[in-house]
């Protein structure tokens, strides 16, 4: 399969409700908690030094998704999850407020 065909269509949208529309009929509900779930694990990942059993209990997830997300954000070569953490912290991308459920940013590296 070709993702680069979804990368396009994600990049012609261009406002995060656009995004929501689209993300609403493309997935199910249930891919669409998946999502939702590990982007906030990735933020609590970066932002804290929580254990991983605390990150998910606070989250509702497992100890598992916690997991691989961790490794995904530290390990995997993509490094999408990073590449997304720092576009949003960047000066340029400032009207993107932070999630209120996530606890301030500590530099890991």
């Amino acid at each position: 399969m070709k993702t680069i065909s979804l990368a396009h269509a994600l990049l012609a949208l261009k406002t995060p409700a656009q995004c929501q529309r689209f993300l609403t009929d493309l997935c199910t509900p249930a891919e669409i908690r998946a999502l939702t779930e590990r982007w906030a694990i990735a933020q609590w990942l970066d932002k804290s030094d929580l254990p991983y059993r605390e990150i998910a209990t606070k989250l509702g997830a497992s100890v598992t998704t916690v997991g691989r997300v961790a490794r995904f954000l530290r390990e995997e070569p993509h490094q999408g999850y990073r590449l997304v953490l720092d576009h949003l912290a960047s000066p340029q991308t400032s009207n993107n407020k932070p999630s209120t459920q996530t606890p301030a940013r500590k530099k890991r590296r």
